[in-house]
């Protein structure tokens, strides 16, 4: 049962958004930390205001 809710759970984060930071931590690290002259992974707070402004500036619609 305990297996079910912590499955429901990481489904409702990943559908939400609210994972997104960790996601990104783990791309960063699987493909950029690699790199020699690759960047420093951004702050919880730096990448949260990176992703909203991405979300609403510019044309949001399809026609």
């Amino acid at each position: 049962m305990l297996k079910k809710i912590r499955h429901l759970w990481h489904m409702i984060r990943q559908l939400s958004g609210d994972d997104a930071y960790e996601r990104y931590l783990t791309h960063h690290a699987a493909f950029h930390a690699t790199t020699v002259d690759a960047p420093p992974a951004l702050s919880r707070k730096d990448f949260f205001k990176l992703w909203q402004e991405n979300q609403w500036t510019g044309v949001n619609r399809c026609c």
